[in-house]
């Protein structure tokens, strides 16, 4: 797990059948003091979160499975839920 930032959201005209209806969104992992670690990522996001929230973002497998119900999904991270903040 690791906390992370949303920058935006994404959308694709073509995309995997397991990620139809699914809301990306573009998120930059962030160190403790809120500065970028990586690059951002492509995220799964069931929870809803807007541009600005903090999240706690996963790479889970099975969880990213959970949530689209199908084994062979090309999605690697999710968004767990949101973050009040780091400390």
């Amino acid at each position: 797990m690791q906390t992370a930032r949303i920058l935006g959201t994404t959308n694709a005209t073509t995309k995997h059948k397991s990620l139809e209806g699914r809301r990306l969104v573009i998120v930059q992992p962030v160190l403790a003091d809120g500065t970028a670690d990586g690059n951002p990522l492509i995220a799964i996001d069931p929870q809803g979160a807007q541009r600005g929230d903090l999240v706690m973002i996963t790479s889970d497998a099975q969880r990213v499975r959970e949530i689209v119900g199908d084994k062979n999904t090309p999605a690697r991270w999710s968004v767990l839920g949101n973050l009040d903040d780091i400390t």
